[in-house]
């Protein structure tokens, strides 16, 4: 099967062949995926991170033939790459493919090093925090805009475990954890609407959970859901909390 990859530091997925269709989820630099079918302007695929699926515009990947599977995962907030000698940027989250082939053929350059992520509470907090102040933007997996399941699914990438893309999805996995005092930082913490998954979050230390609504923050949490720190009113109705950490 033809597969591809992002050469853009991040490029949007929408529901179909339409530049003024929803845009359902982000690919971000160095991300590949399966081609499931090609028209004149537009690609249905498949990313094999997720297997989320979506159309993409033709313009704004390379096809591969190579296995990306071996990666290194960008853990600055900002830094620069070079792609055909154009400098562009590299964004948080984003993965650099290892394989040499693969660098050719989308003429990669770059010399970057990354801290190695230990002791894992220390930088389990700084990944959470280099999204602060992210505006909310639905189908956002990036620091320019990023949604609650994109955030949740972005900061677990770095710590080798990988998420579904949607909240609802990321509820079935991992395990259960009963009651809110039993919980630990990096539990996820899910809310509900109508009996639906609507929202999902990180929790903290200290009765706190950073999400992404309106923009990356920090709010309290308790039995009944997050109060928010600045309007002082309860926000989301907790549903259930499953640790995969």
């Amino acid at each position: 099967m033809l597969k591809g990859i992002c050469i853009l530091p991040v490029i949007p997925m929408r529901q179909s062949q339409s530049d003024k269709s929803e845009m359902i989820n982000q690919v971000l630099f160095g991300e590949s995926f399966k081609i499931l079918e090609k028209t004149k302007k537009w690609t249905f695929i498949e990313l094999d991170h997720d297997n989320y699926k979506g159309w993409i515009d033709n313009k704004q990947y390379q096809e591969l033939e190579d296995d990306n599977s071996n990666v290194r995962i960008s853990n600055k907030k900002s830094c620069i790459i070079k792609i055909n000698k154009i400098k562009q940027p590299l964004l948080l989250g984003s993965l650099i493919p290892v394989n040499k082939q693969i660098r050719t053929k989308i003429s990669l350059e770059e010399e970057l090093s990354f801290c190695e992520m230990f002791p894992f509470e220390t930088w389990f907090m700084k990944i959470c925090k280099k999204y602060l102040n992210t505006p909310y933007l639905w189908g956002g997996r990036s620091p320019l805009g990023i949604d609650c399941s994109g955030y949740t699914q972005m900061v677990y990438r770095f710590f080798n475990k990988q998420l579904p893309r949607d909240s609802h999805e990321q509820e079935k996995k991992g395990k259960e954890i009963l009651y809110l005092k039993q919980s630990k930082m990096g539990d996820l913490v899910f809310f509900k609407n109508n009996n639906r998954i609507n929202h999902v979050g990180i929790i903290l230390k200290n009765n706190r959970i950073i999400h992404a609504s309106g923009k990356v923050r920090i709010d309290m949490l308790d039995e009944k859901g997050i109060l928010n720190i600045d309007s002082k009113i309860y926000t989301h109705q907790l549903n259930s909390i499953k640790r995969l950490i």
